[in-house]
């Protein structure tokens, strides 16, 4: 089974090659500052995190394709930070449309079942006749449900996107279209990987929602709980740094493990 080979080859493969967690940890080490920002004043800390994001969207596209390119050659031997720069550089438009893609996707999706909540909580608060009856209300449940669904399963046979574009050498739409192709050839075992990769990221979402939690002067006075001093924040900080640098190199590898794995022998993708 894909999964259960990718899941093999990947500790070894970091074990080989230390260097994959590199590029990770270049990245998590920004949020030291905007974590640390958070605890002495979370005004900055929000104008930080929103420059951060913008940055990012169009940085993580590098890293991205870097760290792809790595997690590849590193699966068959050897790897380096020359491989990440090379691959970083010439994936990189490629990569960036793509994502650039998801988001405009995302943000659509995101758009209609904003406006489609606010028209029926508007529509609740402001009939004092009852005239919105359930059914309405049902039926606009449901188109949201239906949106957040549609994201979904966008996102399930998109997310090899990247994996595409630098191992197969495709362009943005080719490496959209190719991992649609591959996912939908390997339903059940995606699946599987996704499932396992979602509750891994769930666990370490949680040390990272905890951790900012701690540094929040506002969280822990609303909890009743004992202010962390800027030190602990510190400390906290690099905590967080960590275990997403160990999370972000298993990742890495995996997802390229289990990409090549369902990737062997299969179609060009583009029919």
């Amino acid at each position: 089974m894909a999964v259960l080979k990718a899941l093999r080859q990947t500790p070894s493969t970091l074990r080989h090659n230390p260097i994959l967690f590199v590029p990770v940890l270049v990245i998590l080490l920004f949020q030291i500052p905007q974590l640390v920002l958070q605890a002495v004043n979370p005004l900055i800390a929000s104008i930080v995190s929103m420059i951060l994001s913008l940055a990012l969207l169009f940085v993580m596209p590098f890293f991205q394709a870097g760290i792809v390119g790595m997690a590849d050659e590193a699966l068959d031997g050897q790897t380096s930070l020359d491989s990440f720069l090379r691959e970083g550089k010439s994936n990189y438009v490629s990569v960036l449309v793509a994502s650039l893609v998801l988001v405009a996707v995302n943000f659509t999706i995101g758009f209609v079942a904003f406006f489609v909540a606010i028209f029926g909580g508007f529509a609740l608060f402001s009939d004092t006749s009852g005239g919105v009856g359930t059914a309405t209300l049902v039926i606009l449940g449901l188109i949201v449900a239906l949106l957040v669904l549609a994201y979904l399963l966008f996102a399930f046979f998109v997310q090899f996107y990247s994996q595409a574009i630098v191992i197969d050498d495709l362009g943005a739409v080719d490496g959209l279209k190719h991992s649609i192709s591959v996912v939908r050839h390997h339903l059940v075992s995606t699946l599987g990987y996704s499932v396992l990769v979602g509750v891994l990221g769930s666990i370490v979402g949680g040390v990272f929602g905890i951790g900012s939690l701690l540094a929040s002067p506002q969280s822990t006075g609303a909890l009743h709980l004992p202010q962390v001093s800027i030190a602990g924040v510190v400390g906290v900080s690099f905590l967080i740094v960590a275990v997403g640098t160990l999370f972000g190199g298993f990742f890495g590898v995996y997802s390229v493990a289990f990409y090549r794995s369902i990737n062997e022998g299969a179609s060009d993708g583009l029919n």
